[in-house]
């Protein structure tokens, strides 16, 4: 295996093509979760057991996220490789079958959120905080649509390399959600309080504002003509569908096995009482806030390694890969060394409650150590997603994740009582081994050439 000695040149101009496209991308992420701090923020400002029943909701309401984005992240690679490749014709037809597939998805993740209390029940919530968690889940599940059918543009736009519309109307919700949630929580211009119910309510008013918003833009904007996106109609065609999910789904595994394993530790110290649920939550918006950064860099080393892919550029392929990977340690080593030094001031800003603030602060320290592998693992993975090698990749999540991050945080937490601190130690283990095996795949794979220029998309998968 040959060592990647960039020429300077080269280098210089992969960093900043990365970086351009990046920011915009960290800065919607960043809306994004920063949705959920907003209404962990109001929610903890209402009481402890609004912000308990908002920290469980979101948690089973991310599984839907996931899967939803995790299909709708078929779309960026197939249509950066298509304009890498010149064949900006053939994107039109990729992105009306990603609508329906997102339709579908919607449809689907709108039917399994309302149906949730049994998973509520079966993790053993904690009683009082079961009925609000299930209005939540209840009011928030009309957006799953919404959702789904926004990530399509996105992607599309992403794909293309245009990524300030997805920064644009992730800030414009986020702007819109605070006045929204703030007047249907608390209780405001006429509107009785609705607490963890109003939150719900708030998050999917928002959601279809954005898709409303993206959609109109994409008609008018100048960029998008020429794709043929809407020139002609098409029903689904499953063969074309067929080969989207081929690529989606093991993203939306992916990402399932993380957010899973996230999720599942946060059920499971659901179990251990309010205050640590509320100290969890605390910590884990923290670190969801900060993840955006790495998740924003990873998404443009997808475009980067997609571009390169359609072009048959190999050594494009490295460059972009490799620089993503430096880039975002660099992101990590600032996000590490603040959640290190001012844990408690964090924690502070979410809660005056001390036995809240003082157990959150510890989480947030361990959040802090694995800011390395988490970055590494997220921006390995995007450019695996630039190849279209979603499998492998699947599969080796699964493993760190489950038969290694989750087995060490179970036996941490409860047979040796470490209690939250040992299922976030868990958390720790399993991102260190996904980001060791994923970052050999790539290296491995950006010489071996384990991927190809795109095909049509009448070609079987």
């Amino acid at each position: 295996m040959k060592p990647f000695r960039p020429e300077r040149a080269h280098l210089l101009h992969e960093v900043r093509a990365t970086v351009r496209l990046a920011l915009p991308l960290i800065a919607a992420q960043l809306a994004a979760v920063g949705s959920n701090v907003i209404d962990a923020v109001l929610a903890g400002h209402v009481s402890a057991h609004v912000l308990g029943a908002v920290a469980v909701g979101a948690s089973i309401w991310s599984l839907a996220i996931v899967c939803g984005i995790g299909m709708m992240m078929a779309v960026p690679p197939s249509v950066a490789q298509l304009d890498g490749a010149g064949r900006r014709g053939e994107v039109g037809a990729v992105f009306q079958q990603a609508l329906w597939l997102a339709l579908g998805m919607g449809v689907l993740l709108w039917f399994a959120v309302r149906h949730a209390e049994p998973l509520i029940e079966l993790i053993g919530v904690t009683p009082s905080l079961r009925h609000d968690v299930q209005r939540f889940l209840l009011a928030i599940s009309w957006g799953a649509p919404a959702l789904t059918c926004y990530f399509a543009l996105r992607g599309l736009s992403e794909g293309l390399s245009l990524t300030r519309p997805s920064m644009y109307f992730s800030l414009g919700g986020l702007v819109l959600l605070v006045p929204l949630g703030y007047v249907l929580m608390f209780g405001k211009l006429g509107i009785p309080p609705q607490g963890a119910h109003g939150c719900g309510v708030a998050t999917a008013i928002v959601l279809w504002l954005e898709l409303l918003a993206f959609g109109v833009y994409v008609i008018f904007r100048r960029n998008y003509r020429g794709l043929g996106l809407f020139d002609r109609f098409q029903w689904p065609d499953p063969g074309r569908i067929g080969q989207l999910v081929h690529i989606g789904l093991p993203m939306a595994v992916t990402l399932l096995a993380e957010a899973g394993l996230f999720v599942a530790t946060a059920l499971i110290i659901a179990t251990l009482g309010e205050d640590v649920i509320a100290s969890h939550q605390v910590a884990i918006n923290i670190a969801s806030l900060f993840f955006m950064i790495p998740l924003g860099l990873a998404m443009a080393i997808t475009v980067r390694v997609g571009n390169a892919v359609g072009r048959g550029d190999e050594r494009g392929v490295r460059y972009a890969g490799f620089c993503g990977i430096g880039l975002t340690l660099l992101t990590q080593l600032f996000s590490a060394v603040l959640m290190l030094g001012l844990p408690h001031f964090i924690a502070s800003l979410y809660t005056h409650e001390p036995k809240v603030i003082a157990l959150a602060a510890q989480l947030i320290m361990l959040a802090g150590l694995f800011q390395f592998s988490d970055g590494i693992q997220v921006a390995a993975n995007g450019a695996l997603r630039g190849l279209k090698d979603t499998r492998v990749p699947m599969a080796i999540t699964l493993f760190a994740y489950w038969m290694i991050g989750m087995p060490v945080g179970w036996w941490l937490a409860f047979h040796h009582g470490m209690g939250a601190r040992g299922m976030w130690i868990g958390l720790i283990a399993g991102l260190s081994a996904a980001a060791a095996m994923l970052f050999t795949r790539f290296w491995r794979s950006a010489w071996r050439q384990r991927w190809r220029r795109p095909v049509p998309m009448t070609a079987p998968a």
